[in-house]
C-alpha cells in the first residue's frame, strides 16, 4: 500500500494492535470489538478508531473488526509482510545476544549480516556472516538495505551512523548511550537501558 503520513506515536501504536491481533488469532478469534482491541492494547476506544481511521473504512458496525483482514492491514504498513532484512553494527556481547534472537524472524525481520572491528573473535555460532567494518558501506548499498541495529561504543556511534545514512538506511535502532544525530528522512529509535532502570527505580519503595 501507498505509504501513509501517520504521526509516529500513532505507528508504535499500530505495533501494539498488531500483537494484540495475533493473540486473538491463535486463539481462533475471528472478529474483535474496538472495544476489546484496545483493552488487548492498553490504550482507549477513541484512540484506536482514530488510528486505525487512517487506513480507511475497515471495521463493521455491529460487529467489529475482521482478525484476519486487520493483521494483513497492519503488516503491510508495518513493512512486515515480508521479511526485513536488517544489518546488526557492532558483535560484542549485546549484538551477539540479538544476533542469537530466533523471534525477529516470527515477526517479519531477518538480520543478515553483523560487522565489526574486531573480526578474531569467533562468531561462528551466530548462524550470521560477520564481517569487517570496512565492507559495511558497499555491503548495504549493493542489497539496498534500509534498516540497521547499532550496539557500537558511544565514541563511534556517530562516525557508524553516518556511514550508514550515506549507504542508504533510512531507520536505526540504536543501543549506543548516546543521542544520534541523523538527517530529515532517517528515523532513529534509541533504546538504553539503563535510562529504563533508571526511570523504573524511582518507583521503588
Amino acid at each position: 500500500m501507498p505509504k501513509l503520513e501517520i504521526p509516529r506515536k500513532a505507528v508504535y501504536r499500530l505495533s501494539l494492535y498488531y500483537r494484540a491481533l495475533q493473540r486473538l488469532k491463535s486463539n481462533a478469534v475471528e472478529t474483535v470489538s474496538s472495544a476489546a482491541l484496545s483493552k488487548a492494547a492498553g490504550v482507549k476506544p477513541t484512540q484506536l478508531r482514530k488510528d486505525l481511521a487512517y487506513f480507511g473504512q475497515l471495521g463493521t458496525r455491529g460487529l467489529g473488526y475482521s482478525v484476519a483482514h486487520l493483521t494483513k492491514t497492519l503488516m503491510e504498513a508495518l513493512g512486515t509482510a515480508r521479511l526485513q532484512p536488517v544489518v546488526l553494527i557492532g558483535v560484542g556481547h549485546m549484538g551477539s545476544a540479538l544476533a542469537r534472537y530466533r523471534g525477529f524472524g516470527k515477526e517479519g525481520f531477518e538480520i543478515v549480516a553483523g560487522f565489526d572491528s574486531d573480526m578474531e573473535r569467533d562468531r561462528s555460532d551466530l548462524g550470521i556472516p560477520v564481517l569487517p567494518m570496512g565492507e559495511l558501506g558497499a555491503y548495504i548499498k549493493e542489497r539496498q538495505i534500509k534498516l540497521a541495529i547499532l550496539t557500537v561504543p558511544a565514541t563511534v556511534a556517530q562516525e557508524v551512523t553516518n556511514e550508514l545514512v550515506s549507504g542508504g538506511i533510512q531507520a536505526i535502532l540504536n543501543f549506543s548511550p548516546t543521542i544520534l544525530q541523523a538527517p530529515d528522512g532517517v528515523v532513529v529509535n534509541n533504546v538504553d537501558l539503563a535510562i529504563e532502570l533508571e526511570n523504573l527505580s524511582y518507583f521503588i519503595r
